[in-house]
């Protein structure tokens, strides 16, 4: 097993070097990970010792000991990654990696790429991440790999999560787990794996219910994962079916006078039904001893649906056209996607041995996606309660298709000067193209058709003196194109409402990351260690820009110009016996680099107009500046274990402040204590218990500065009731103490005696 306790390294040393796997293309699938993917298709990957980048690893023993959701397990665990509780929700989180955000929440700039398996699960209509698609129970490693890889392709500006899945070669035997607790707040989750001769084959499903922490937020979420596979010392084929079917609900952020009862909705209902199968046939073959062949195809049909509450900025203004003051107070926005991606990719791996070892890639890879969007609305009034009740039919605002295509050709090359040295250098050549069309008749300005293309490559050099000591350089280069939900919203002169609306399409520059890093890596028999210190300068960063004081969440994207991420991190880990103890440390400053004015007009420090100027220096939003975590784990008798992580985490500032000024300043930070504890009664079952927020902290990871409407008595509709709306920030609750207990059963090869201990 492999207990990452500090990025990559902690692999390495857990793994043990004499027992590879009987094919080398299937290194990635083990339940013990020796090397680095270095590119999202089947290949060979890399040792640590010649990557240069500080890459954490996580395998499904580190999951199944923690029992926490994948998003949880790695704001808990992982370095430099953040969180925010924008939706309230388990599987709605934003989650951030050295400032570079993977969000579900349509029109959120994304900065990470997501594979599964190698293929890419941000989705072609807005890049976002749809955590609760990703199957948990599946999952044999994640690789967490920084910097702006080109290898990896668009979206990779601040890093690259990779996720591999099971195989029943390398999962032998079954398990039956089930957990219930806190919130109303139930799971069952079953698997199997076997193999015969060549053949093998990798089940495995959960089902996960949730009444929520707070009012109108439960999640229902089911996942339904299967391989079968072909294998021999040549040749490794497989084929796999993800299936999900999810329904989320959030509660929205709060105003700060709302902040006695956080459990209450600022509006309500705001639901996401998903669904979810993706077939993928992914293989590799030895064409000689050195020459190896690998890609991958993939289908993938994903349908949303999501309903949202929302209060009318414009209520008691006055309508030019017709004198009359607007009365509507909110609305019910519909939106629909329905999505279809497939594609694939090809690349050859040639090494060399020697003196001057060498290996070789070259490849391509083509994504395509046809997305039909569609968003309806409807006039709403609010109950004492804050729900919506339509007072008026749908009516719809946007009928759009929207074609993509990805094509991407990439090389690679790692070559060793000498057995110390290991010099690397890659580059990716990548033309996006994204076709817009209007359906409705109604905006002939939304079709179009743009085309973004870009060489970018990276290099890097790693210095290892002795075994277990890795010094290393690398540079990189991205690129992010614009979405389509993006480009259909950037036009001042027409601002759209977020999350969903498209009404005009003039260009935006596709963004462009540079990412240089530092770093050092080293193990012993007591000590596992590393430190990195890394830059990254993003180029026609796009934010979002408010459009009028009146309007309700409108504007427009726009290029604003430069942002940078400096940062530093630390980590530390070591064994005293039957206590485990590791640290990780994080400084990330994260700053505007441009001068750009935006409209801003709940800010305290807003002129007349309602603009802020944000200058170079001005802290970006939403990014904790420091994180420090630490975990310890102490085997009392060798059937008996228990588990404490500690995360601080400085305060954020809100959005809506970019120029850091406004009167409420930053949100404060927090401190978080979660413990575990896991009992084998027998050798095959095991009971296990988990606190989360152990002393029920109040703490606020997301804030928002906006305009709250719900003034009256008992925060009744504030116009409504005489009272005005007033500017005020808006903070996203983090949930309170939880405790869930499980039971889990393993039966036959790897799971028999061993627990969950995968």
């Amino acid at each position: 097993m492999c207990v990452a306790l500090l990025g990559c390294s902690a692999a390495a040393q857990a793994a043990d070097p004499g027992t590879p796997a009987a094919n080398p293309a299937e290194a990635l699938e083990l339940p013990t990970v020796t090397v680095v993917g270095t590119t999202p298709l089947p290949g060979l990957g890399a040792p640590l010792e010649e990557v240069p980048a500080n890459v954490q690893i996580y395998t499904s023993g580190d999951f199944s000991r923690a029992h926490a959701t994948t998003t949880d397990y790695l704001v808990q665990n992982a370095g430099s990654v953040s969180s925010n509780a924008a939706q309230g929700n388990p599987f709605q989180p934003d989650i951030a990696f050295r400032g570079f955000t993977a969000s579900p929440l349509l029109g959120t700039p994304e900065g990470l790429s997501v594979f599964q398996d190698g293929v890419r699960v941000n989705e072609p209509f807005g890049d976002v991440v749809n955590w609760d698609l990703i199957p948990q129970s599946a999952i044999s490693s994640i690789q967490l790999i920084p910097g702006s890889n080109p290898a990896f392709g668009l979206n990779t500006l601040g890093g690259a999560l990779a996720i591999y899945t099971k195989s029943g070669a390398e999962y032998p035997g079954g398990a039956l787990e089930v957990s219930g607790g806190s919130f109303g707040r139930r799971t069952a989750e079953f698997e199997w794996g076997g193999a015969h001769g060549p053949l093998d084959a990798f089940v495995t499903g959960n089902y996960f219910h949730d009444d929520g922490w707070a009012d109108h937020n439960p999640s229902e979420v089911k996942q339904l994962f299967a391989k079968a596979g072909w294998q021999d010392a040549k040749t490794d084929v497989d084929l796999a079916l993800t299936a999900a079917d999810t329904a989320l609900e959030g509660t929205q952020t709060l105003p700060l006078s709302f902040l006695s009862d956080e459990r209450q909705a600022y509006t309500w209902p705001d639901t996401t039904a998903n669904r979810l199968a993706l077939l993928t046939l992914k293989g590799s073959h030895f064409l000689a001893p050195a020459v190896l062949l690998g890609g991958n195809a993939y289908y993938r049909s994903f349908r949303s649906s999501s309903l949202d509450s929302n209060v009318n900025g414009d209520y008691g203004q006055v309508d030019p056209a017709t004198g009359a003051p607007d009365l509507t107070e909110g609305s019910n926005n519909l939106a629909q996607i329905d999505e279809d991606g497939f594609g694939g990719g090809l690349q050859l791996t040639v090494s060399t041995t020697g003196k001057h070892a060498n290996q070789l890639t070259i490849g391509a890879s083509d994504d395509a996606a046809h997305s039909h969007f569609q968003q309806l609305t409807q006039s709403a009034a609010f109950t004492a309660s804050r729900e919506t009740i339509a007072t008026g039919a749908f009516m719809a605002v946007t009928n759009a298709d929207t074609d993509a295509n990805n094509l991407g050709l990439f090389v690679a090359d790692a070559y060793h000067l000498t057995p110390r040295w290991t010099l690397s250098a890659s580059g990716r050549y990548d033309r996006a193209e994204a076709s817009i069309a209007d359906l409705s008749g109604l905006a002939p300005r939304l079709d179009g058709t743009h085309v973004f293309t870009r060489f970018s490559p990276a290099a890097g050099v790693n210095f290892n003196p002795r075994p277990g000591l890795t010094a290393y350089a690398g540079y990189s280069e991205g690129m992010r194109a614009p979405t389509a939900i993006e480009l259909t919203c950037a036009d001042p002169s027409a601002p759209c409402q977020l999350p969903n609306d498209f009404l005009a399409d003039p260009p935006l520059a596709a963004e462009v990351a540079r990412t240089l890093e530092l770093g050092a890596r080293g193990r012993s028999a007591l000590w596992q260690w590393s430190g990195a210190a890394y830059q990254s300068l993003l180029r026609n960063d796009i934010e979002f820009i408010s459009a009028t004081p009146g309007a309700s969440n409108a504007g427009y994207y726009a290029n604003i110009g430069a942002t940078r991420r400096l940062g530093l991190e630390l980590a530390a880990a070591t064994r005293f016996g039957p206590l485990a103890v590791s640290a990780r440390y994080s400084f990330i400053d994260a700053t505007f680099r441009s001068n750009f004015s935006e409209l801003s007009p709940f800010n305290s420090s807003a002129n007349a107009s309602g603009a802020i100027l944000v200058t170079p220096g001005d802290r970006i939003p939403s990014i904790p500046r420091q994180t420090f975590k630490l975990r310890g784990d102490y085997d009392v008798n060798g059937r008996f274990s228990l588990g404490a992580s500690i995360l601080v985490a400085s305060g954020v500032y809100a959005r809506g402040d970019e120029n850091n000024a406004d009167r409420n300043g930053p949100l404060p930070g927090f401190v978080l204590v979660n413990l575990d504890a896991r009992c084998r009664i027998s050798g095959n079952l095991e009971l296990f218990a988990r606190v989360n927020n152990a002393l029920d902290a109040r703490y606020y990871d997301f804030g928002i500065l906006g305009e709250n409407f719900f003034t009256g008595p008992d925060h009744s509709f504030g116009p409504a009731a005489g009272a005005a709306p007033v500017a005020t920030q808006f903070r996203g609750p983090g949930a309170p103490a939880g405790v869930w207990v499980g039971l889990r059963y393993g039966f036959g090869g790897a799971h028999a005696g061993a627990g969950v201990e995968d």
